[in-house]
């Protein structure tokens, strides 16, 4: 039997040229990702790249040469324009490696005619690596997540590249979800394995970010312990803390990613925080998004708990309120001390005041020092370290003026002073006065384009710069001369070809051309409507103007490098400052935002009770603030031990009267609570929430088959399955997707299963009045209900909680608030009537006549004669008998 002669894959670079075979390297060492080619001032993307980022783009698609006998696909984007085309790619999905020039043409040229210039991929962009301050959201966070399962135990890391932070959380494989909703990442990193465990890819699905799958051998502890090591540049990871598998695993994969995408370029990483499930509430992705904690359902901050209460003044403290929000606490203490801080404030308007006006001038220490350390930053960024440093000083002093020496400051806010104190940091005080010392006024985006030291700082600089600028001064005075030695209109004009060389019109250039002035202007080239020549004094001053210029942008791009590498020195109190200052925008914001709403310190600790006094929902009550209006507070008395309420509450009351609110108003309390932020309240105890459920509204899940019901059993499912007596759950309509009967028993068993096995803190809210019974039956269920009146046939809703079950629903009377026509109406009365008196036997419905004909039944409720006549009564144009006559006729009308 012959031997099959193996199969061979044909090379792609085969035959291409050398700038070509450049491109299909580049390509090979990033399969998956879309190829920006540098070439002179443009990217240029080539065959497969080409297409689809003509699609995604909207750029011409055109062609380039030929490779295997067929023309290359290719499209471009100017260099500086290409930040905005990179933003939309990774909106879109893509990622990007940028292959960029590692050296000037001309040291290209040098090696010969042929040669080409060199390439290499510097960067690979990804949704959850970007660190462009034009491609992130200033107030919101930007991480990258990874998540390991091993032994049955999972964990969730992630780094916020953009500031450097990291933390690491252990999870069970359910808690997952609720661990990446907490985080929002932009992009998740899994071992390709784990796509075949459903939990996970649920877990997936419900974070919403950019998936990125990687090879299982990366998530190997041995081989992700090796990275992190070469990433911290450490020996050892005990000075971190112990962890586990699955943490060493997720925290390998962060490390193996930032290696493949940073080109080997270390960022500034804070060493990894580790947290447990156990420290935070835990708030599953149906509940965030409930809720609308962090974004309101139309995807926009607009509209949430966070945009209604954030009033900080700076970008990292945006961010932190978010974070804090996103996992509140378990801890009381914990919650005290961030309590007391916004305490303070709320007390020493004067100080707080004066530190949020000092805040304003505060810029993004945290990721101007990240893109320092990826070699991404510029001047600016050096600036915005050597301002923010300077603020934090000011801060300080501003703190010292105003402190009470018999009184102390908070431990939250005397904490973050001590970090901004320089005198406590002697190594920061000195690279702040480098800094100060060092920068001039004008900053420019890119240290390639100079001009940024200021003058003193590097003697030899300042010899070059003279050079330069005297020489430029000798120019003028050179072309002013040889103009009037030679009687001709030119000018001394300068590009990157030729350097400086003399212009003039075609015409006025025959003097030059010819005895005796062609012995001094030698003719270097011919345009349309320009000739040009250059002198043997020009070409000299040339020479000496670009080393010159040379020489000083050299000195001042080695100084920046230095001043870099100082900047990533003293990276940990760098971001440490940038953290304390944000803690103190933060609890000021609080206090500022607790003033404008009258909000109160809540009261935190670990026993089961919830109790509000006078309470509002912060978001609805902002919304009708704006429109003049005033918010019904409420009171809420809840207990998981049945002593000072009941465990459960059935809410009950007519559509549009309150309830969803209600329900959302007391989750947002907890919330609020546990964040360390004062509450929209009169008053509030609340013993500390280990998870909080919410299945408020309806929706479809049309991708995976799930109706509206079938979604609502679904997460009911996963409320009663997991929560604890600690928890706090809000539940509106169970069981109305289905027949009523169906419905009712569904409901009246998940009340029994909340009360007597999860034993937890619940609000119920059902139209379901046969639920009311259960007061009766179950020891701790009370009923609540949201109070409206009928007057003069119209329903008014009063948005009062209460003790008691409604009387009805008002079902009829919402319709027509809601416009059904009035015959609908007035047929949805009739039959409501016929079902009222014969309760209970709702088989003689077919006794009724089919859609009965109604001879205008609804007039009852339209205007009435007096309402009609005195619609058309003119009072100003009445005399005063008229007047009289007209009252006697519409007391006859109500006669």
């Amino acid at each position: 039997m012959n031997a099959q002669a193996p199969t061979t894959t044909p090379d792609p670079a085969a035959g291409a040229s050398p700038v070509m075979a450049q491109y299909f390297e580049a390509k090979a060492r990033q399969p998956d990702a879309l190829v920006f080619f540098r070439m002179g001032d443009f990217y240029e993307l080539f065959f497969e790249d080409a297409q689809k980022a003509h699609g995604a783009l909207g750029i011409t698609l055109t062609a380039r040469g030929q490779h295997a006998g067929a023309p290359i696909p290719m499209c471009g984007v100017p260099v500086h324009a290409a930040e905005a085309y990179l933003a939309k790619l990774v909106r879109a999905g893509f990622k990007v490696a940028l292959c960029e020039q590692m050296e000037d043409p001309a040291e290209a040229r040098k090696r010969g005619s042929k040669s080409v210039v060199r390439r290499d991929v510097v960067r690979v962009v990804t949704p959850g690596t970007l660190t462009e301050e034009g491609l992130l959201d200033a107030r919101g966070a930007n991480r990258l997540a990874a998540v390991a399962v091993r032994a049955g135990a999972a964990a969730v890391a992630s780094v916020e590249l953009s500031t450097g932070e990291v933390e690491c959380l252990s999870v069970t494989v359910a808690g997952l979800a609720s661990a990446l909703a907490a985080l929002g990442p932009s992009e998740i990193l899994v071992p390709d394995r784990l796509f075949a465990d459903e939990a996970v890819n649920a877990a997936l699905k419900a974070a919403g970010g950019f998936v990125q799958p990687l090879p299982q051998a990366l998530a190997e502890p041995s081989a992700s312990e090796t990275r992190l090591k070469r990433l911290y540049g450490v020996e050892t990871l005990d000075g971190f803390g112990q962890f586990s598998g699955a943490e060493v695993s997720a925290l390998g994969l962060i490390a193996a990613h930032l290696e493949t995408t940073q080109a080997g370029k270390l960022p500034a990483l804070s060493p990894p925080r580790r947290a447990g499930e156990s420290d935070v509430m835990v708030i599953d992705p149906a509940t965030r998004a409930s809720l609308e904690i962090e974004r309101a359902t139309s995807g926009s901050r607009e509209g949430s708990l966070l945009a209604a209460i954030d009033r900080t003044v700076t970008a990292p403290g945006a961010r932190l309120l978010a974070a804090r929000l996103a996992r509140p606490l378990l801890d009381p203490a914990a919650i005290d001390a961030r309590l007391d801080a916004v305490a303070w404030f709320c007390e020493k308007r004067r100080e707080r005041e004066r530190l949020r006006e000092a805040l304003q001038r505060l810029p993004d220490m945290a990721r101007a020092l990240s893109r320092l350390a990826l070699g991404r930053g510029g001047p600016r960024d050096l600036g915005a370290l050597r301002d923010g440093l300077s603020t934090g000083e000011a801060v300080v002093r501003l703190f010292a003026e105003t402190k009470d020496p018999l009184v102390a400051l908070p431990e939250e806010i005397a904490q973050a002073l001590a970090v901004l104190d320089l005198a406590r940091t002697p190594e920061l005080s000195a690279f702040r006065d480098l800094l100060a010392e060092g920068l001039g006024p004008d900053l420019p985006a890119l240290a390639r384009d100079g001009g940024f030291v200021a003058a003193g700082v590097r003697p030899e600089l300042d010899q070059a710069r003279a050079l330069r600028d005297d020489s430029r001064r000798v120019i003028a005075g050179l072309e002013a001369r040889l103009a009037a030695e030679s009687g001709v209109a030119l000018r001394i004009r300068h590009n990157a070809v030729l350097g400086y060389f003399v212009e003039c019109t075609a015409k006025a250039a025959e003097p030059l051309m010819a005895p005796p002035l062609n012995a001094t202007f030698i003719h270097r080239q011919t345009l349309a409507n320009q000739m040009r020549f250059t002198t043997v004094e020009l070409a000299e001053l040339d020479a000496r103007i670009a080393q010159a210029a040379e020489r000083a942008l050299a000195i001042e791009v080695e100084t920046f490098e230095a001043w870099r590498e100082a900047a990533c020195a003293v990276a940990a109190p760098i971001q440490a400052a940038a953290e304390a200052a944000a803690r103190l925008d933060v609890a000021s914001g609080l206090a500022e935002w607790a003033d404008d709403v009258g909000a109160t310190r809540p009261v935190v600790d670990r026993s089961t009770a919830f109790e509000a006094e006078a309470a509002r929902h912060p978001v609805v009550e902002a919304a009708v603030r704006r429109a003049g209006e005033a918010f019904t507070p409420n009171d809420c008395r809840l207990d998981g031990q049945g002593v000072s309420g009941a465990r459960l509450s059935i809410v009950t009351g007519p559509n549009m009267a309150g309830k969803s609110t209600f329900l959302r108003q007391n989750a947002l309390l907890a919330v609020l609570a546990q964040a360390g932020c004062f509450v929209p309240a009169k008053r509030l105890r609340i013993g500390v929430v280990d998870r909080l459920f919410s299945r408020v509204g309806a929706g479809d899940d049309l991708a995976r088959g799930r109706s509206t019901f079938m979604l609502e059993m679904v997460e009911t499912a996963a409320i009663l399955t997991q929560a604890t007596p600690r928890s706090l759950v809000i539940l509106d309509e169970i069981g109305r997707g289905t027949a009523t009967y169906d419905g009712l028993a569904i409901a009246w068993a998940c009340v029994e299963h909340l009360h007597e096995t999860s034993r937890c803190r619940a609000l119920f809210a059902t139209h379901y009045h046969e639920l009311a019974v259960l007061e009766d039956r179950l020891a701790y269920v009370a009923n609540l209900s949201l109070r409206a009146k009928e007057w003069n046939g119209d329903l008014i809703f009063l948005h009062e909680a209460g003790p008691g079950p409604a009387d009805r629903s008002y079902g009829v009377q919402v319709a027509k608030l809601a416009g059904v026509p009035p015959a609908v109406v007035a047929r949805a009365r009739q039959v409501l009537e016929r079902l009222e008196r014969e309760a209970g036997a709702p088989a003689h419905l077919e006794d009724l006549p089919l859609f009965a004909a109604v001879a205008e039944p609804e007039a009852r409720f339209g205007p009435s004669p007096v309402e009609e006549a005195l619609r058309a009564l003119d009072p100003d144009g009445m005399s005063p008998r008229e007047a009289m006559d007209a009252l006697y006729r519409l007391k006859g009308l109500l006669a």
